[in-house]
């Protein structure tokens, strides 16, 4: 009785001790936080295993060895011994302790001594590794006060141990004399430290604080980076990250330019449960305006800023509603000073709001182009102030669900308002508006609002030829109320022998109805090893002459860009927008082919023509713009197009598109591409072709290759180059070159670009690098940071 009740009171000890000391203590240890007897599940059951249970009336202990395990609360303990000392309130696991928390945190210790109350404890030989992959080490580590966490000769890295040889130094690592792990304000902090490449040390550290490596959003300072610039100078930037809440946040960054001085940047971001938005502001007083060169922004500003921001928010799972604006001091800061968001060449501020429902669509939105350029407004080359606001426009499509007479309804309605401060002129031969061929915008505003109906149903045949007629009729409405003193200026200018002036109105009202049949007749070829599917195309489509198709004064901006290619062959309206609309009975005719072999190849092409029947050809009258020149299609019978396309089952693709002459037969215009992987590397090569266009500026063929390749020399290394080549200005417009090391604790990148103007044949280098240290942050430049001109 006595031998059963000891055994039963040691056992009942032990159990205690572990469920109300070991376990919680090493979940502190761990994460470093505080832990009540609260945080434990008041129902939660410990299994207790080991090879033998001794009670120790003298020494009066109770110790559980050989093979212990002991589960509590999807926490596990293994050791080869474990003992509870009555008279000291102390259990201590000894030989090869391993701890795995519910959480997946795994802790190894030769021996770990905790108290009973799982506040302070002593570990010896102590292996942290944390659920998110991060790792510490020590000779011995002391924990106090339930938050701290002192290593004693530490290390601490986020890198992996190699399985092949254990000992082999990470890729880095930061050993310190102490590390200190604080769980209450969630950081680690490095005495005395210093940072290791390879088992090098490469630099001293006598202070590093970062934030606990399971905390994602922590105040402090974040990863400098340098920059380069002649004009600008080199820099440095140093950002401070404000977590003010865990929703919302402040980082303010300093940037020292040699050249120029101080930039001051802030950013605001804040999170919803809906959506999010951010506010950023960025400014500085040049110190030397006149290191850019004359009569530029750049240069001819002091003070200079911006203010931006962006947002996106789900009004429920239908709608969303957003924003991106930008407003600055003069058209050139963001990019000049390389403002993250807002530093693209053509920036795009907007206010929308888009609604999407199954097949209908809803858009609204107003927005403006910024052109980030560095010439003047009053250069002849400056084309930001002459971009248009558009105020708003409006996109509606509504598709019912259920067929109207048997087939299916579409419903479009479109709204746009432009307004321009300056005349757009596309100086194509001089600086003299009358020198100019093209005129992409008037100054004042226009209007128009569309309303389109289509309805179109197919019928397969029993010989499988598919018949789909079509109809469609819209409506539009056209307002502008144009400067009157541009309107007089330019009464007398000729556009290809057509007065101007003479054909500005306030108001156009237009209709056009068609009715269209396509058919299409699918014919398969199967042998063996291959099917075969030949597809016969025609369509045409019968409607009157568009109205005001004779007059210049009828604005154009959406339908300004007109490729005619095999992808557009058989759309009923090929103008790219609302505002020119097709006319005239027209006739499409083509081939389309497919097919797919047992080797895994597939193979596809598509050849054809179009034909203007009857009335007057739309693409042949004038426009302010001259859209329909050099399209092809501006005779009745147009060019041939066609594309041919391969691929294969190991990674080789190869396109080409083409538009031929319909008289000579004579290459107008054509796009190859290619692409392949073999082994290693994979590589594409695009080649362009466009003949000499010369209404819109250019009077030569143009002729370009692009090619890039990427080369992955191992599991982690790779390398890329990629290039520009025009070929009739003999100019290598464009080139990059670079490489790359990566893994899951550590990447590091280093790029070159080199780009060569095509007239002035002026260069521009730049390089730029960047090392990620997981958990620890990036250094490095951002695109173009080191930069000069030549």
């Amino acid at each position: 009785m006595s031998a059963r009740l000891a055994h039963l009171m040691g056992a009942t000890a032990l159990a205690t001790l572990c469920t109300y000391a070991l376990l919680p203590q090493a979940t502190a240890l761990a994460q470093t936080g505080g832990l009540d007897v609260s945080d434990l599940p008041q129902d939660a059951q410990m299994l207790l295993t080991a090879d033998n249970l001794i009670y120790d009336n003298d020494q009066s202990t109770i110790t559980a060895a050989g093979g212990v395990q002991i589960e509590y609360a999807g926490n596990n303990l293994v050791a080869d011994r474990v003992v509870y000392d009555r008279a000291t309130s102390r259990v201590v696991a000894r030989g090869r302790v391993q701890i795995i928390e519910k959480d997946g945190n795994k802790i190894y210790a030769d021996e770990i001594d905790v108290t009973d109350d799982f506040r302070d404890g002593f570990v010896n030989a102590l292996r942290v590794e944390t659920v998110d992959k991060t790792y510490f080490a020590a000779e011995s580590a002391e924990r106090s006060g339930g938050r701290l966490t002192t290593f004693n000769n530490g290390v601490y890295t986020a890198c992996e141990p190699c399985r092949d040889k254990p000992g082999k130094p990470p890729i880095w690592q930061i050993k310190a004399q102490k590390i200190i792990w604080n769980g209450e304000s969630k950081t680690v902090r490095f005495e005395r430290s210093r940072f290791e490449f390879f088992g090098m040390p490469i630099a001293y550290l006598p202070y590093l604080e970062v934030a606990d490596p399971t905390v994602k959003r922590k105040t402090g300072f974040l990863i400098p980076s340098a920059s380069y610039n002649d004009e600008l100078g080199f820099g440095v930037s140093v950002p401070y990250y404000l977590a003010l809440s865990p929703t919302y946040d402040l980082t303010v960054t300093g940037t020292y330019y040699t050249n120029q001085g101080f930039l001051g940047e802030a950013e605001w971001r804040q999170r919803f449960d809906n959506g999010q938005y951010s506010v950023k502001i960025a400014g500085i007083k040049q110190q030397d305006p006149e290191a850019w060169s004359p009569n530029t922004v750049n240069g001819s500003e002091d003070g200079r800023g911006m203010i931006g921001s962006k947002g996106q928010f789900r009004v429920n799972p239908r709608w969303t509603f957003g924003w991106d604006v930008l407003a600055q001091t003069d058209k050139n800061f963001s990019r000049t000073y390389g403002i993250d968001g807002f530093s693209d060449t053509v920036q795009t501020s907007q206010l929308y709001l888009t609604g999407l429902d199954d097949r209908n669509f809803f858009d609204l939105r107003a927005y403006h182009f910024d052109i980030q350029e560095d010439v003047l407004d009053s250069s002849p080359r400056s084309r930001d102030d002459q971009q248009p606001w558009v105020l708003p426009t409006f996109d509606y499509s509504y598709t019912p669900d259920m067929s109207v007479a048997g087939g299916e309804l579409n419903l479009d309605i479109n709204v746009q308002n432009i307004y321009r401060d300056q005349l757009s002129l596309n100086k194509v031969n001089g600086i003299n508006p009358n020198d100019t061929s093209r005129i992409d915008g008037m100054d004042g505003l226009a209007s128009r609002m569309t309303a389109e109906a289509e309805w179109k149903r197919s019928f397969v045949t029993s010989g499988g030829l598919v018949v789909t007629p079509l109809l469609q009729a819209r409506g539009d409405a056209i307002y502008t109320d144009y400067d009157a003193t541009t309107v007089n200026g330019i009464t007398s200018f000729e556009l290809n022998g057509t007065p101007v002036g003479s054909d500005m109105r306030s108001s156009y009202y237009r209709y056009m109805a068609t009715a269209g049949l396509e058919a299409r007749w699918p014919i398969l070829f199967s042998t063996t090893s291959a099917s075969h599917v030949l597809e016969p195309v025609a369509q045409i489509f019968v409607r009157p002459d568009a109205p005001y198709q004779d007059k210049l004064g009828i604005p154009n901006e959406d339908a300004q860009s007109l490729v005619f290619d095999a992808t557009t062959l058989f759309e009923r309206d090929k103008f790219s927008g609302y505002d020119r609309i097709e006319g005239g009975t027209r006739a499409n005719v083509g081939i389309r082919y497919s097919g797919s072999f047992a080797n895994g190849w597939t193979a596809q092409g598509l050849f054809g023509q179009s034909y203007q029947i009857a009335g007057a050809n739309p693409y042949a009258a004038p426009d302010l713009v001259n859209v329909g020149a050099y399209s092809g299609l501006e005779t009745d019978v147009s060019d041939f197009v066609g594309m041919i396309g391969f691929a294969s089952p190991d990674g080789f693709a190869f396109s080409a598109g083409a538009r031929f002459d319909e008289e000579t037969f004579d290459l107008r215009r054509t796009d190859l591409k290619t692409a392949a992987t073999v082994g290693a590397v994979t590589g594409s090569l695009q080649y362009a072709y466009i003949e000499a266009q010369p209404l819109y500026g250019f009077n030569d063929v143009r002729q370009e290759v692009t090619g890039v390749a990427k080369i992955k020399f191992d599991e982690n290394w790779s390398g890329f180059a990629s290039g520009t080549y025009d070929i009739e200005s003999e100019t290598v417009v464009k080139n990059d070159y670079g490489f790359s090391y990566g893994d899951e604790c550590f990447i590091y990148s280093m790029t070159y670009s080199r780009s060569e103007n095509r007239v002035t044949k002026e260069t521009d280098h730049s390089f730029g690098f960047r090392v990620s240290l997981r958990t620890i942050g990036d250094f490095g430049t951002s695109s173009g940071d080191f930069g000069a001109s030549f």
